[in-house]
């Protein structure tokens, strides 16, 4: 439990400064008002790893439900898990899928690396999925949405700002898409510990419970057979006076 409780706090510390950067590089978007466009890209976050309760499921069925809503088109999967799950509802929507995640903690380089892939197809605006961590008993998948650097550059309101043009815009996109990445690596993370720390007390306290209820199973059986051979002593005894 202790080791545990000591893997979530780390998961928390590396949170807090991934999260100013990402709600930071998030906050142009929330603030404007951006085309959506038909051409979505979703990102996928989760891990190679289990035993965390139902966090990876969580995060199929909120894609499922997209899917049946609109159907999904291009995706890219980050984690085993998740790509696991919607392979046979979404397989053929895959663009990209990464493995080895979660086995140790991400860096800015592993959203980096997401990043750069995800920019090589086209899309007027790639929306990333992810649970984000509330505290340690609760998270909640979340959708956050980067809009293209087209997209961005068809909003005027954008021009208001000094020395900005193209060029710039496109800069912007790739380095917000990146920090948003990591936040999102960042807080699926800290969802994971704190479930997986949950779901191993679960399990500790249903062993335990079901460990006492044998003992006590064993001892009342053990009890009736000593009494009944208890019976068997005296009854023969008796028999014989």
């Amino acid at each position: 439990k202790q080791w545990y409780q000591r893997r979530v706090r780390g998961a928390e510390k590396a949170l807090k400064p991934a999260r100013v950067y990402g709600t930071g590089a998030a906050s142009l978007y929330e603030k404007n008002e951006f085309a959506d466009g038909e051409d979505k890209l979703y990102i996928a976050i989760s891990s190679d790893r289990g035993l965390c309760g139902g966090i990876h499921s969580g995060l199929g069925r909120t894609f499922k439900a997209l899917h049946a809503e609109s159907p999904v088109k291009k995706s890219v999967m980050v984690g085993d898990k998740v790509k696991a799950i919607l392979i046979k509802t979404m397989g053929d929507t895959y663009l990209s899928t990464f493995n080895n995640v979660g086995k140790k903690q991400s860096s800015f380089s592993d959203a980096l690396d997401i990043a750069e892939e995800v920019l090589t197809y086209e899309f007027d605006s790639a929306d990333i999925a992810y649970n984000s961590f509330v505290n340690v008993v609760s998270y909640k998948p979340v959708i956050k949405a980067t809009p293209s650097a087209a997209n961005i550059e068809s909003n005027d309101a954008i021009f208001t700002y000094d020395e900005v043009d193209s060029e710039v815009i496109r800069c912007y996109q790739e380095f917000t898409l990146a920090n948003m990445i990591h936040h999102a690596l960042k807080e699926q993370e800290a969802s994971e510990q704190s479930a997986r720390m949950n779901a191993m007390e679960n399990a500790t306290r249903n062993a335990g419970e079901m460990i006492d209820a044998l003992q006590l199973q064993y001892n009342r059986t053990r009890q009736a057979v000593i009494t009944r051979e208890l019976i068997e002593i005296i009854s023969g005894a008796n028999a014989l006076d």
